[in-house]
């Protein structure tokens, strides 16, 4: 069916992109009998669904499968750079090329919009819109309760409980921050001193894959009336922005936690003694990394093959600490109090990713 005719020597080809897929090509562009004309993406196609023709291709040559081959798209890339501003435009995708001075560009036969610039990867352009969305100083009270009412492509699970001997909350990337008092600080709202469920909205999204798009500590069952933001310990929603005034936490490790201050400083003590007994050695491959493919052998329908949460009891304390995955990964992230019409805490929750953006 597909394939090349006769062997002819081959010119070397510039690595323009690898691992974008194979596509297929009429034989008349692939051989250099005719500039590309025209340029589709079909919707579950072979590779990864583009078809490209030639201009002086006949509708009888096209409905001849004999005159088609089967490149990897590096290989078309080679005989018209310009497809490589058009390698994530979605299925559905129908452009004709236009060759100019600058090289060709295409333009959309659907709408006419001319593409001369990279078209960015859905997961690329949802994060972007992602970063803006996150750490505001508020949110409407039903943009955040969405997370877990267990809707469209959400799943709400709980991943079991973290304990709070003190009341006192630390949200923090575990792997690099916890355990340090320079990076991390209490919460400017206690809760009653208890073990509570943590439960993860999980996102099954079309673009990202499986992740952890909120994390929430369930305190009370009281209806929340409104959302706070979680501001450091010593502070007020009304210092907010202010100068030296830093109301989120980091990650580096695409890692985050809901833990007490008391265990917080068990898991640095644990920390540093695992240290100092494995020289050398990295903690998360070397210890935590089996405790998260533990977790996913247990629940696979939920999380990533390397695993995205562990409820982990803090060695020779038994405090318990809840650590998750960050959405995405990297970036700034910010905790929520969901208060009731008391104004009591009822929840915590940390928003990381919005679903709009990757469905």
């Amino acid at each position: 069916m597909f394939g090349f005719g006769k062997k002819e020597k081959k010119k070397e080809l510039k690595q323009y992109i690898t691992g974008a897929g194979a596509c297929v090509v009429t034989k008349s562009v692939l051989n250099g009998e005719t500039g590309l004309k025209w340029l589709f993406r079909e919707t579950d196609g072979i590779g990864n669904g583009w078809v490209a023709l030639g201009e002086s291709d006949t509708q009888a040559y096209v409905d001849d499968a004999a005159n088609y081959a089967i490149v990897d798209f590096n290989t078309l890339a080679n005989i018209e750079p310009a497809v490589l501003n058009i390698l994530h435009m979605p299925a559905g995708a129908d452009l004709e090329f236009k060759p100019d001075p600058s090289g060709g560009y295409f333009v959309d036969t659907v709408n006419g919009k001319e593409i001369r610039e990279p078209v960015k990867a859905p997961i690329q352009e949802a994060f972007e819109q992602n970063l803006k969305y996150l750490n505001k100083e508020s949110y409407p009270a039903e943009e955040l309760l969405r997370y877990f009412h267990g809707k469209g492509d959400m799943r709400i699970f709980c991943m079991g409980e973290a304990d709070f001997p003190s009341g006192e909350i630390i949200i923090a990337d575990p792997l690099v921050y916890l355990g340090n008092d320079k990076y991390t600080e209490p919460l400017n709202r206690k809760i009653p001193a208890g073990s509570y469920p943590v439960e993860l909205a999980i996102l099954d999204s079309p673009v990202a894959g499986l992740r952890i798009a909120a994390a929430r500590l369930k305190i009370r069952e009281t209806d929340i009336c409104r959302y706070e933001i979680a501001m450091p310990v010593g502070t007020t929603v009304a210092q907010y922005n202010q100068p030296g005034i830093f109301a989120g936490f980091g990650v580096d490790a695409g890692m985050a936690c809901f833990c007490d201050v008391a265990a917080a400083k068990e898991f640095g003590e644990f920390s540093d003694g695992w240290h100092q007994q494995n020289p050398g050695k990295n903690q998360y491959d070397d210890y935590f990394a089996q405790l998260f493919r533990s977790s996913y052998e247990a629940y696979p329908d939920v999380q990533r093959e390397d695993g995205d949460f562990i409820e982990w009891a803090v060695p020779g304390y038994g405090h318990r600490i809840a650590m998750f995955a960050s959405g995405l990964g990297d970036g700034l992230y910010t905790g929520y109090w969901g208060l009731d019409a008391g104004e009591e805490v009822t929840e915590l929750i940390i928003p990381f990713m919005n679903p709009d953006y990757f469905s």
